[in-house]
């Protein structure tokens, strides 16, 4: 039975995670408050879940790892700023955003995937340029898309808008309050993981139908796929496009809870750590699961939160943004170098 939990978990997944846990165990014994710490955890991992999400599609369909998730995410800043332009509030507010984002992704996404398809082989490193080339593209259109609203443009009657938008007394924390539960410092963002959770249901289930299978049959073997009468190509870009539109809704969800919209080169960064995420879960670059989104980003997030106040205790000095860099970026760099393909 042993074994079995072994193999079927791995060895990095058990490391990380019995060290999230001695972190834990850790912490009241250096003056951190456990509670704290694990509604903390809990919040970051409600907000990066549907990005991590996204990466699920294009795996699948053996488009390899999604480097090219900021165009889901500017796809979500534009439906963001629309909402407020236009003064939509509360929750119609969030749900105007991702109506005006999903179309802009969908869009986005067919010709993101049509590029991918002339580039079979070499996905990875032409998404990672798009991601790259669409942040700076952004950051001239931000200055210059004709937006009136004074909560975002530049000083009064300035045109292009803010660095950061602020969403409150717009949407902000609209899932995260809705039927959360507080128990003292513990505060658990329930309409985050409703959300999360209805969205995972919906692309498992999606994953079973008749289309779904195509895709993973596409990502396992498109030769084979393509005999049996799969439209291989068709495939890629479905996939490619869900993933736009997922990255599109998850940026919405981590602006509620964070409180404010990060345009120019916020969307730039990222990518990676929802690709470290899906690969701390057990991905790899032609396979992934809903449990592979749920675990990497509970152990990234859980990491990222618990090190740096544990160290800081510890060490007694104030280096949690130093040790958050160094962390995050050592997750991002372990994760990447495990990226080997696995039989499905």
């Amino acid at each position: 039975m042993l074994k079995k939990f072994i193999n079927a978990a791995g060895w990095p997944r058990i490391i990380i995670g019995l060290f999230l846990l001695a972190l834990f165990a850790t912490a009241p014994f250096v003056g951190v408050l456990v509670s704290t710490s694990l509604s903390d955890t809990l919040v970051r991992f409600g907000m990066n879940g549907v990005l991590v999400l996204a990466m699920v599609p294009m795996v699948q369909t053996g488009c390899g790892l999604n480097f090219g998730l900021p165009l889901g995410i500017i796809s979500g800043l534009l439906g963001a700023t629309l909402s407020i332009e236009l003064n939509f509030r509360g929750m119609s507010g969030f749900a105007a955003a991702i109506l005006f984002a999903v179309p802009i992704a969908v869009v986005l996404g067919y010709f993101y995937g049509q590029l991918l398809n002339r580039v079979k082989g070499g996905e990875m490193m032409i998404a990672t340029y798009v991601g790259f080339s669409s942040v700076a593209f952004m950051c001239i259109a931000w200055l210059l898309l004709p937006y009136k609203s004074p909560t975002m443009i530049w000083g009064y009657g300035g045109s292009g808008l803010r660095t950061t938008i602020s969403v409150d007394g717009y949407w902000h924390n609209i899932l995260s309050d809705f039927l959360s539960l507080e128990f003292g410092h513990l505060n658990i963002p329930t309409g985050m993981f409703i959300f999360l959770g209805v969205l995972c249901l919906l692309i498992w289930l999606f994953m079973k139908t008749k289309t779904g299978t195509a895709m993973t049959a596409v990502g396992s073997n498109p030769v084979f796929a393509a005999a049996s009468g799969v439209n291989v190509d068709r495939m890629r870009i479905v996939s490619v496009v869900l993933s736009t539109a997922l990255g599109a809704i998850g940026i919405l969800v981590y602006e509620q809870s964070f409180g404010f919209i990060q345009l120019y080169m916020g969307p730039f960064y990222m990518a990676l750590p929802a690709v470290a995420s899906i690969l701390l879960g057990g991905a790899s670059v032609n396979k992934a699961s809903i449990w592979n989104v749920l675990v990497g980003t509970f152990l990234f997030q859980g990491i990222l939160t618990m090190t740096p106040s544990v160290i800081n205790n510890i060490l007694q000095t104030d280096m949690s943004e130093v040790i958050r860099i160094i962390v995050s970026n050592g997750m991002i760099l372990y994760a990447l170098t495990r990226k080997a393909q696995v039989k499905r």
